[in-house]
């Protein structure tokens, strides 16, 4: 009986450690599942820049497709956190195209960023920015936890909209108040302590006195932090990140400027104006607010009115976008008023982008352009653009608009390697003496500007850019009604005449047309003070006769000179458009040599049966560009968009100093 009991109790005893031990393994599996899904991987987009999560350390996935290069990265193997996370991960070669899991960590902002090519795609360079982070294959590190859901920055807030730029864990401060370290989203409710654990690696020294950020660009740019940059100095209140961004500028000693006043500036000003302002991420809120306040003093010293004066404001990042145009506001107490409310974009600076757009769809009748009062645009920059500004100017000056640059804290000589276009006021405005272009040491001395400002915008003697190639010329056309010709052919020569003259601003004050017929004999069908109007100057080309006989070329070049360009005005260009279908009966040389002397630009159009050699001879050198042949006269339309181009190429390549 004992043994039975004894072999019992062994039995419950040996049941009881199985059951005890299968529990434990149990337990162990269960934790390990209930561990696996806790943790779950967050999934991203591939333009998701690290600097737009907040959290130091995480495990994410990418998709596929994040090898695209709209995807920028700034870096090699570190990268600033302006990049894509994504788009790093498959520059590293921690991912391919197809996407997966990577471990991302944050670490402290670099010096310098340099961009490579690896792995199919091209990071670009940058100098100096304030946090980086590297990329690494998706193996937890013991003792970590990740995050089953990442914390974002704020997408509400201006600064925010544009990127990582704004530090994402500062509450955007409110006059008399301290920030606070908090989650922007609002989401999540974070804990002092847990705060501790969701700040970001600390910051460079570069980026330590300052709450604004600099921006990236594919050729550089410097984190250009006031106080680091600036010769004012600041208390302590005002250089530690948060400070109050509504704070009035100041001097260095602390005292509050004093508004400019507008006193010195002529009643008689009427012009349409447009400012395009840096809303980039590298201005900051302090700077930002400086830019605002110098918009409203310039409003006020204009004295905006509908008869007077008009504004209108863009203000430009990664894109452009208008705030107000010409016809919002019609007097500056609301004109200040709008400026007043006007919040940062953010981003890069494409300025050049931004001088395309106002080009485009700013001065426009809708917009309140009034077509006789001058245009001009007025570009603010922070730095240095972040695109090419040159092209798009030429276009701009082109189009009749006079570009005025301001350029506050440029490129001290270690950063000029970092400018992606080099001298690039001087490549915008259409004279290098100084009249077009300001350049400001400190965003402090802003308002120095003012009053030279006020006066060149409103001097309207002086606005020379808004002469373009297609508004500044007396066009003398000098047409061949020989026998050869033909009247179907002659027909056809007015048409190109009439298509040539649409590209022109046509009126007294803009371009003027004239036109000679020839034959041995010559006849002047309407000079330049004849029509004021392109509907008339293309209502008398359709009223011209065919005259009909021989081709005396050389008679018809100084027939021209006497009776047509001599009654041109000193301050236009003078074009002589001369088209003809065969070898002239008299000699060309010694009237073509006059119109050169004269300063006669000459383009020579020769059809059919026409010498070359006698069209390199009319032309103005380099006869390349100023000499056209063409084997039939139905194709003369052809040539309509290569002569305009020549004639705007050869505007903007002489000295208008």
């Amino acid at each position: 009986m004992g043994t039975v009991v004894l072999t019992m109790k062994a039995s419950v005893i040996e049941m009881f450690l199985v059951l005890l031990v299968t529990g434990i393994h149990s337990n162990k599996e269960t934790t390990k599942k209930i561990k696996r899904l806790k943790f779950n991987v967050p999934q991203i987009n591939c333009d998701v820049k690290a600097g737009k999560i907040i959290n130091p350390e995480f495990i994410v996935k990418c998709p596929a497709g994040c090898q695209d290069p709209k995807y920028h990265v700034y870096g090699t193997d570190v990268y600033a956190s302006y990049s894509s996370v994504c788009g790093a991960a498959v520059h590293s070669g921690v991912l391919d195209n197809s996407g997966g899991k990577i471990l991302v960590r944050k670490v402290a902002g670099q010096s310098g960023y340099k961009g490579s090519y690896s792995n199919g795609v091209q990071s670009l360079s940058l100098p100096r920015w304030r946090e980086s982070f590297i990329v690494s294959e998706s193996k937890p590190q013991k003792g970590v936890t990740y995050p089953s859901a990442l914390t974002y920055s704020s997408s509400k807030s201006p600064a925010a909209k544009a990127g990582e730029t704004t530090k994402a864990y500062e509450r955007p401060s409110v006059p008399g108040t301290t920030p606070q370290p908090v989650t922007l989203t609002q989401v999540v409710a974070v804990t002092t302590a847990d705060a501790s654990h969701t700040t970001l690696p600390k910051p460079s020294p570069f980026a330590a006195s300052t709450a604004s950020s600099p921006r990236p660009q594919p050729a550089g740019h410097r984190s250009r932090e006031m106080g680091l940059w600036s010769t004012p100095t600041y208390t302590s209140s005002q250089n530690r990140p948060g400070a109050n961004p509504g704070v009035q500028r100041q001097d260095a000693s602390g005292a509050a400027f004093q508004k400019p006043v507008g006193a010195d500036v002529s009643l008689d000003c009427k012009v349409d104006l447009s400012f395009l302002i840096d809303g980039s991420s590298s201005i900051g809120k302090r700077r930002f607010r400086i830019q605002k306040q110098f918009l409203a003093d310039v409003a006020q010293a204009l004295d905006i009115g509908p008869v007077g004066p008009l504004m209108g404001v863009v203000q430009y990042g990664d894109n452009p976008a208008t705030h107000f145009n010409l016809r919002t506001h019609t007097n500056s107490r609301d004109l200040k008023t709008a400026i007043e409310k006007i919040s940062q974009r953010g981003g890069l600076a494409n300025a050049g982008r931004a001088i395309s757009f106002v080009t485009k769809n700013f001065f426009s009748k809708a917009n309140g352009n009034r077509g006789g009062p001058p245009n001009v645009a007025v570009v603010l920059v922070d730095g240095w653009p972040t695109d090419k500004v040159e092209e798009a100017s030429r276009l701009a000056r082109e189009s009749g608009i006079n570009i005025f640059f301001i350029a506050i804290e440029g490129a001290v000589e270690n950063e000029k390697q970092y400018v992606l276009e080099p001298n690039f006021v001087n490549k915008a405005v259409c004279r290098t003496n100084g009249f077009y272009s300001f350049h400001v040491q400190s965003w402090f001395g802003l308002h120095k500007t003012l009053q030279p400002l006020v006066k060149r915008v409103c001097d309207a003697e002086r606005l020379a850019c808004s002469k373009t190639c297609l508004n500044s010329a007396d066009v003398g056309f000098v047409i061949d009604g020989s026998s050869s010709v033909g009247t179907g052919n002659f027909r056809t020569v007015l048409q190109f005449v009439a298509n040539l003259s649409r590209e022109f601003e046509i009126s007294d004050t803009d371009t003027r047309v004239g036109a000679v017929q020839y034959t041995y004999e010559q006849r002047l069908e309407f000079g330049f003070d004849r029509y004021s109007s392109k509907a008339d100057v293309l209502g008398a080309l359709k009223r011209v006769g065919y005259w009909s006989g021989g081709t005396s070329t050389g008679a018809a070049i100084h027939y021209a000179l006497e009776q047509l360009f001599k009654k041109s005005k000193p301050n236009k260009r003078k074009l002589m458009i001369l088209i003809t279908d065969g070898r002239s009966y008299d000699d060309v040389r010694i009237p073509a040599l006059a119109a050169h002397l004269k300063g006669v630009i000459t383009y020579a159009v020769g059809v059919a049966w026409a010498a070359q050699e006698e069209l390199e001879v009319i032309a103005t050198h380099p006869a390349r560009d100023h000499s056209f042949f063409v084997d039939d006269f139905d194709n003369l339309y052809q040539y309509v968009p290569r002569i305009i181009q020549n004639i705007c190429t050869e505007f903007n390549s002489q000295p208008r100093n």
